[in-house]
């Protein structure tokens, strides 16, 4: 990791599920390290409330990141939590700060080229969370056994010389359903974004990143830190980036065996 963090007017992040195994909490630590901003938006699901109602799971890693974010605000940072549907019982405190961290329903953003951005967590959009949460809750348990095949799949994906690789994103992106699902999601939020006046929408939600424009729209997803581990940061010149961090990060593909070179590279 670098000994001095890149520097960045706003950084947003989502979906990390503190309170479940499948949180890539070591991870976002080590990119929390190497990346620090003026301002930080927290957009939904930081915390699974869901999963720590059913069964209590806080190892330190979890502990860590937060007392890593509460650091940033003693040092200057400003945090905007916008809270989603497993963390929706910070909800009943929006308008309110906890420890400098700001909880709010929604939040507008203004980027250094003068863009503005609606922020908000997507759960809202989402009709099976609005309309029949025991379904999604049993997607929620189904989702759980996919991230522990992925586990599995990734130990010996590190044996074979491979980068870190998540079978629930791989299954989103192949499966039809899940595809029209994620189109429409988009569709809606770039139409919310129109509804409020903003150039843009910044979300999260279905673990699923992306930067798209819908005539003269941008729609801005961070993804997720349990499957894919992006985020999104603002350059000072107002440039949104997505960033992929699996790629890159020294926790995911740790005791990761090198693969080796082509045959002809090693005959040459």
């Amino acid at each position: 990791m670098n000994e001095q963090p890149a520097r960045y007017r706003s950084l947003f992040i989502s979906d990390v599920h503190l309170g479940t195994r499948g949180a890539q909490a070591e991870a976002l630590l080590e990119f929390l390290h190497d990346h620090d901003a003026e301002t930080l938006y927290l957009v939904g699901d930081i915390i699974d409330g869901w999963r720590l109602r059913s069964s209590w799971y806080w190892p330190q890693a979890h502990n860590d990141v937060i007392q890593k974010l509460l650091r940033k605000v003693r040092k200057g940072a400003r945090i905007v939590y916008v809270p989603g549907n497993h963390d929706e019982f910070l909800r009943e405190f929006c308008g309110l700060h906890f420890g400098g961290v700001e909880i709010s329903e929604t939040a507008i953003h203004e980027a250094a080229d003068g863009k503005r951005y609606l922020i908000i967590h997507g759960d809202i959009f989402d009709m099976v969370i609005r309309h029949a949460r025991w379904l999604a809750f049993l997607g929620d348990w189904a989702y759980e056994i996919a991230l522990a095949l992925s586990t599995r799949i990734n130990i010996v994906r590190r044996k074979l010389g491979f980068t870190y690789w998540s079978l629930s994103a791989w299954a989103k992106a192949r499966v039809k359903n899940a595809v029209n699902f994620i189109g429409h999601f988009e569709e809606t939020l770039a139409t919310e974004a129109k509804r409020h006046g903003v150039d843009g929408v910044i979300c999260g939600h279905i673990h699923s990143a992306a930067m798209r424009d819908f005539d003269d729209f941008t729609y801005i997803n961070t993804g997720d830190w349990v499957e894919s581990c992006t985020a999104v940061v603002e350059h000072q010149d107002g440039r949104m980036e997505l960033i992929h961090w699996q790629a890159f990060s020294r926790v995911l593909n740790a005791n990761r065996v090198p693969s080796k070179p082509p045959l002809w590279r090693r005959v040459a």
